[in-house]
């Protein structure tokens, strides 16, 4: 079958408290990431930044308007391929080698980019084989208590590994918005990677628990209120919510 080419690569969605959901439709749902764009008063942030495969501040104007601060909640390919593209970086320390030096291998692009994950390929010529994502050094590196601020909100960094070594989340104490990245969403939960770590992934399952969370934006699939977190914590705690156990009901 032959795969078409998308005439627009990326899709916007503005929720409330000025935060902008963007993500990519032609790929399927759990690959592609959720990207969150958040307005501040002297600054902006992005929230991961999608697979790289068209270049996403050209595409999203509101991506060029201002100042954007780029954060990566880890380093797998589809939340940082268009890191390159913004002059501030921050991530994890632990994820500055990846991001370094990324590869097919270390980015685990070889596991997951293949022609079935597609409705569109991004342009003509595109080809899965060779797909990589262009090395972006984090420009700040930041942990668990300190703070991004910018201007008239300020955002908690979180260290939550379990999925990945450098896994991080944001969580606005004012709002009670928490984007987990990874950590948590409504879907099957990966803790098979080279870079997982299952009791880890407890032990930030039962925090992410107590925060006092509004809204939970996930890296993936959509976002979910603090009871229904809570139930996807308790389920993967409970052994019933990773990609090779069927989710619980």
């Amino acid at each position: 079958m032959t795969i078409p080419i998308a005439k627009d690569w990326y899709a916007t969605e503005r929720l409330s408290d000025d935060v902008t959901l963007i993500w990519e439709p032609h790929v399927d749902a759990g690959i592609r990431c959720n990207m969150w764009h958040v307005r501040g008063r002297d600054r902006d942030l992005l929230v991961d930044s999608g697979l790289g495969m068209v270049p996403l501040r050209e595409s999203i104007a509101l991506l060029a308007e201002r100042p954007v601060w780029c954060l990566g909640t880890h380093s797998h390919f589809d939340h940082v391929g268009a890191h390159h593209e913004f002059d501030e970086r921050i991530m994890h320390g632990s994820e500055v080698e990846i991001m370094t030096s990324p590869t097919r291998e270390n980015m685990v692009i070889d596991q997951y980019v293949t022609a079935d994950i597609f409705t569109a390929y991004p342009y003509d010529g595109f080809d899965v084989e060779t797909y990589t994502v262009k090395a972006a050094p984090p420009t700040r590196l930041v942990d668990d208590g300190d703070v991004i601020d910018l201007g008239d909100r300020v955002f908690d960094v979180l260290y939550l590994p379990g999925h990945s070594l450098g896994e991080l989340g944001l969580f606005e104490r004012k709002s009670g918005i928490f984007f987990s990245g990874d950590c948590i969403y409504d879907g099957p939960l990966v803790d098979d990677g080279t870079d997982s770590n299952s009791d880890d992934y407890v032990e930030s399952m039962e925090r992410v628990k107590e925060l006092p969370v509004t809204v939970c934006h996930g890296g993936h699939y959509p976002s979910v209120g603090r009871d229904r977190m809570i139930d996807i914590a308790d389920e993967y705690i409970a052994g019933r919510r990773t990609a090779g156990c069927p989710a619980a009901d």
